[in-house]
């Protein structure tokens, strides 16, 4: 017996991409085919697997015909248009908005930030030291995860995770507005006293290290942790049925944290709290 298809093909759209022709599957966006080409478009709040909110704004690009820049995450390619990514007007946008971010929250635990504010040549200094910061203490009110606000750039991914888009259980959501907006538990309760279950899917989204494994802040505070050390190893979570995938993160022989594949289509990067946390059993050799 032949397979049957899961879905009806898609057809291919061409369009311009830095004035050469790209093709993309009907219903892509500019990013997709960005990174389908090599192309290095910078974005912190885009999740694949989350619905994209633009919210940052730091892979805008140029469309002929567009008035303003767009972002590239949520703008889906037409046949027959021309973009550009690396125009002077596109580069000096995201180096002013990296310079915001960078003056406003600590980006010192998002991935290639440092790299893009050199390679824009953004100056956050020039907004005055730690400007618009909110100036609080990681909240470590559990054994499991530590939220670190100062390092936010209210993407809203957690918010999404959290939220409709997968988990349902709506603890986490943005209070206040301006620069006092934040995101905080209901009644800006403890983690405990919330909703939360420790589903941990919201740190998997989490793009600037805002949210963090306790086992991770601990030893980046002690100055232990080491990602280059670590290797992954992607195996299923054994503690249901479901075959969920996990990947385990291992540095010195000891499991420091756990995500999942986000290609996986069981889990499609998502786990309950046994399949994030619960990996003690295996190292404990009492």
């Amino acid at each position: 017996m032949s397979a049957l298809p899961l879905a009806p093909p898609r057809r291919l759209i061409a369009f311009t991409l830095d004035g050469a022709e790209v093709r993309v599957c009907e219903g892509a966006t500019i990013l997709d085919a960005c990174r389908d080409a090599g192309k290095d478009v910078p974005t912190l709040c885009h999740g694949d697997t989350l619905t994209p909110r633009s919210t940052c704004r730091v892979c805008v690009v140029e469309v002929e015909g567009s008035r303003t820049l767009v972002p590239a995450c949520s703008r889906t390619a037409e046949a027959g248009m021309e973009v550009h990514t690396d125009t002077e007007r596109a580069r000096h946008s995201r180096k002013i908005v990296l310079e915001l971010l960078a003056s406003s929250a600590d980006l010192s635990t998002t991935p290639r930030a440092a790299e893009w504010i050199e390679e824009y040549g953004a100056r956050p200094d020039r907004f005055g030291p730690d400007a618009a910061r909110l100036d609080e203490e990681p909240k470590i009110d559990n054994d499991l995860y530590v939220r670190d606000y100062d390092k936010c750039v209210l993407c809203h991914q957690c918010v999404d995770a959290c939220g409709d888009q997968w988990q349902n259980t709506f603890a986490i959501s943005v209070a206040g507005r301006g620069f006092g907006a934040r995101i905080a538990a209901e009644h800006d309760a403890p983690l405990p006293d919330s909703a939360c279950v420790y589903c941990g899917n919201c740190i998997e989204v989490c793009p600037t290290g805002a949210l963090s494994f306790r086992s991770e802040f601990d030893m980046r505070a002690a100055g232990t942790w080491d990602e280059s050390a670590q290797t992954e190893t992607t195996t299923v979570c054994a503690y249901c049925g479901v075959g969920c995938g996990v990947t385990l993160h291992v540095q010195d022989n000891e499991i420091v944290k756990v995500t999942s594949p986000h290609d996986s289509p069981v889990t499609h990067g998502n786990l309950c709290i046994k399949g994030r946390f619960g990996y003690q059993h295996v190292q404990n050799r009492g």
